[in-house]
């Protein structure tokens, strides 16, 4: 382990010793009921974490943000949370956790949620947090401060998506390009689109990340809609993307027992559901995975 991963572990444990609300959160992730749905070559699993309310159900239209103070923000963060200063960056313990160990990484200024100009930052901090998972939400697909720059960081090999492709590589994957310090490869009959980016070559991942993205965005000018994951394992940067065609299904919307309140975000998309409310959890049919998939993926 180095020393940052080091001083990461030690940050973790403090804060779920001496901050109330992540103890809680922590502790109760421990017991949260889950289900698996299988799609022969690979599952889906489904979390009800009630905690998670925060994220799910958060409003993210512009006067919702305008009128609410920015909790990634040093001066409106809890006087309980601390950080680790990793650059532009401060990384965070996340109150309301999906992983074993979850962290936010807010970039010290306010400006808004956006990868381009960002990237090389994602994969640097997936070298430097070599134990963890870093990933992106864009500000329509999950972010739930999309007013405010951050990523966010997970324990390592938890999101099914990481260990299905080294399983599935060899039969499910198609090769798009490659060179001499990188591959780009697309995840097939997976329910979602996936890209992923292997490189040891920081410059090759962005040029490609950057063709995709030119690619995508057309003649909007709004970013192309789309989650980032990045694992840096044994010198080599695996950067998966997951193109979206829209922000949340019809179901989120939805009234009565149609109403599933799952708001889709890197972690969903790679394969882990979570849902707030124990009903839905209950209610949710590996029918309302394909189609909430079919619905938010490019």
């Amino acid at each position: 382990m180095n020393k940052l991963n080091a001083q990461i572990k030690f940050l973790f444990h403090e804060q779920v010793s001496n901050w109330e609300l992540a103890r809680v959160n922590y502790e109760d992730l421990k017991t949260v009921r889950t289900k698996t749905f299988s799609f022969g070559d690979f599952d889906v699993k489904v979390q009800f974490n009630p905690a998670r309310i925060i994220s799910s159900g958060a409003k993210v239209d512009a006067k919702t943000i305008t009128e609410r103070k920015c909790f990634l923000c040093a001066e409106n963060r809890p006087s309980e949370q601390n950080g680790i200063q990793l650059g532009n960056y401060t990384l965070l313990v996340n109150p309301f956790p999906i992983f074993p160990e979850h962290f936010t990484i807010p970039h010290k200024k306010h400006i808004a949620q956006q990868i381009k100009g960002y990237f090389v930052d994602l994969l640097e901090l997936a070298k430097v947090l070599s134990d963890y998972v870093v990933f992106y939400n864009g500000p329509k697909c999950g972010a739930s401060a999309p007013d405010h720059l951050h990523f966010q960081s997970g324990t390592k090999n938890f999101l099914p998506l990481v260990s299905d492709y080294k399983r599935l590589k060899i039969t499910h994957t198609e090769l798009l390009d490659e060179g001499v310090n990188y591959q780009m490869f697309r995840l097939k009959n997976y329910l979602r689109t996936v890209y992923c980016i292997e490189s040891d070559n920081i410059q090759s991942a962005q040029n490609l990340f950057e063709n995709l993205y030119i690619e995508w965005q057309a003649e909007k000018t709004d970013e192309p809609m789309m989650n980032i994951l990045c694992s840096f394992e044994d010198g080599i940067w695996y950067t998966f993307i997951l193109p979206r065609a829209a922000f949340r299904p019809w179901q989120y919307t939805a009234e009565g027992d149609q109403q599933l309140l799952i708001s889709p975000a890197a972690v969903e998309m790679s394969g882990i559901f979570i849902t707030p409310i124990e009903s839905h959890f209950e209610r949710i049919t590996k029918e309302d995975v394909v189609s909430i998939l079919e619905q938010v993926t490019r």
